[in-house]
């Protein structure tokens, strides 16, 4: 019997890869005769870069970049085994990961951090680009980004605007006349781990900006703060971005990409289940195992279980999806190949418990599932 087991990461507690290796820990014993495959993967968020990384041989290079605080840190970018195709987790430097909870706050945040990572990969002589846009800190329309690479983003008097997204109300002009001539010459893949639109409901402020630090009076004045960015992108650069699905990831910097380079968004669990050659190993699976840390009515918009699921459909697989929080608004994830979701959390605990917890309770999970299979008699 094989088992693909195809995980995103558990965020906060788990990567990609430990994930899939505490499945199989817990599937082993109980199915030893079963063939199980591991294919970490992600979606455009953290782990995007180490999924291609592994699936193409590639190397890795660090830099010395801004943290979304302007603070100087070490950050991970990597070439794929082409020699010339970079691949950028924004969350390597301008992730939420990299603040303490008491420090998130998007009104302040900058993607300065992956602009500098780019112009690290263009000084080692990349002329194509992946760049993963999930778990940023950022609610800043990549406008620290594009300053990084040369863009100027000036307010009525001339001067540059200060970092966050705060300062977007005080935009008035985008001049890219020093933006680095080098990303002429360059093409982006922008891998986006969901499709919302720059503003609005489903907007970037409003979706994402509460679990970067905004309350709701601040989410308000970031999304009019978006809209007056992509109105004056819309009018002086020609470029629609408003209304684009994927403007809205990471805090905007989907409408950067899309306003100032030779970008196309596409779906970043795509490119990665491409890139692992997942349909390879599912047409003769008998199961499917995947996850993240939150299944929801969100997963629909791009996230990694569905990406999976979609695929293992077209081969009649079943999928099972594990996570660390499931939603009350996930009947519409069966619908797109997903069979069952379980809860990896044995019980009532607070957050910072579920993801100290997070390798324990996935690993007690899959045995669980194990044990369920062997229970069916359809498994050795």
């Amino acid at each position: 019997m094989k088992i693909v087991i195809a995980p995103d990461s558990f965020k906060e507690s788990l990567s990609a890869s430990e994930a899939a290796s505490l499945i199989a820990e817990g599937i082993a014993p109980l199915l030893s005769h079963a063939e199980l495959i591991q294919l970490p993967v992600a979606d455009g968020g953290e782990g995007t870069s180490e999924a291609l990384v592994n699936a193409t041989g590639g190397q890795w290079f660090s830099a010395q970049v801004s943290d979304p605080l302007g603070r100087l840190i070490v950050a991970r970018w990597a070439l794929l085994g082409d020699g010339e195709t970079a691949v950028i987790d924004a969350a390597a430097a301008s992730g939420l990961d990299l603040l303490a909870p008491e420090s998130r706050n998007p009104w302040l945040t900058t993607t300065r951090g992956t602009g500098e990572l780019i112009l690290a990969a263009l000084d080692q002589g990349a002329k194509r680009f992946i760049i993963g846009l999930g778990g940023s800190a950022t609610n800043d329309a990549g406008a620290g980004m594009l300053q990084a690479l040369g863009a100027r983003l000036l307010d009525q008097q001339g001067q540059e605007l200060q970092p966050g997204g705060g300062a977007l109300s005080g935009l008035a002009q985008i001049d890219l006349s020093d933006f680095d001539p080098r990303l002429q010459q360059a093409s982006f893949e922008i891998a986006c781990d969901v499709d919302n639109p720059l503003i609005g409901e489903n907007g970037a402020s409003a979706i994402f900006g509460p679990q970067k630090g905004a309350d709701p009076q601040m989410v308000r004045a970031l999304d009019t703060n978006l809209g007056h960015f992509g109105q004056l992108v819309e009018r002086t650069l020609d470029k629609q971005v408003i209304n684009a699905p994927g403007a809205g990831a990471a805090g905007g910097l989907g409408a950067a990409f899309l306003a100032c380079f030779n970008a196309s968004l596409k779906s970043g669990v795509d490119i990665v289940l491409d890139a692992v050659n997942i349909e390879h190993h599912l047409g003769d699976a008998q199961l499917v195992i995947t996850g993240e840390g939150r299944i929801d009515g969100q997963s629909l918009r791009g996230k990694t279980p569905i990406g999976v699921a979609r695929r293992a459909q077209k081969y009649g697989v079943p999928v099972v999806a594990l996570a660390g929080s499931v939603g009350r608004d996930i009947d519409a994830v069966y619908d797109e190949g997903i069979t069952t979701v379980f809860s990896i959390v044995p019980g009532v605990c607070s957050l910072d418990e579920a993801l100290k917890q997070g390798p324990d309770n996935l690993r007690f999970a899959a045995e669980s599932l194990a044990r369920m299979l062997k229970l069916s008699g359809n498994l050795p």
